[in-house]
């Protein structure tokens, strides 16, 4: 099993707390405010989880600094008062970012029972072969 220090505990209820917010703050039509919350505790829980000066390297490597602009810029225009706008340039620089995890999690997918069977359906198993190999061209 995994040991996590406390402030990794921390961090994880804070990335959990910040994505309940996000995800509650689209449902009810794109609450500015549920949206702002969402992404500070989302950003300093990930901050806590993997440490801060882990966290400004991976945002800030030369080869990230575009989808860096767009996460921390929407986050910034979600702050503002656009969450339409603002939530649109995050996923984009969410998948940006994170788009070297994508082959990791359907390979870890696939292996849970009920979802893993879902993945493998025919229609559904190429569309994801497809994301996941494109994902890993950087």
């Amino acid at each position: 099993m995994i040991s996590l220090t406390d402030s990794q505990k921390i961090g994880m209820g804070l990335t959990g707390f910040g994505v309940f917010f996000l995800f509650f703050g689209m449902i009810l039509f794109f609450d500015k405010a549920l949206l702002a919350i969402g992404n500070i505790l989302f950003v300093a829980g990930l901050a806590f989880v993997i440490g801060l000066e882990r966290t400004f390297r991976f945002f800030f490597q030369k080869h990230k600094m575009k989808a860096t602009g767009f996460f921390l810029g929407g986050v910034c225009v979600v702050l503002i008062g656009w969450p339409i706008v603002g939530v649109v340039l995050e996923v984009y620089g969410f998948f940006l970012l994170f788009r070297g995890f994508f082959p990791v999690v359907v390979g870890f997918i696939r292996r849970v029972p009920v979802l893993g069977s879902l993945l493998n359906l025919p229609f559904i198993s190429s569309y994801v072969d497809k994301v996941g190999e494109s994902n890993t061209m950087v």
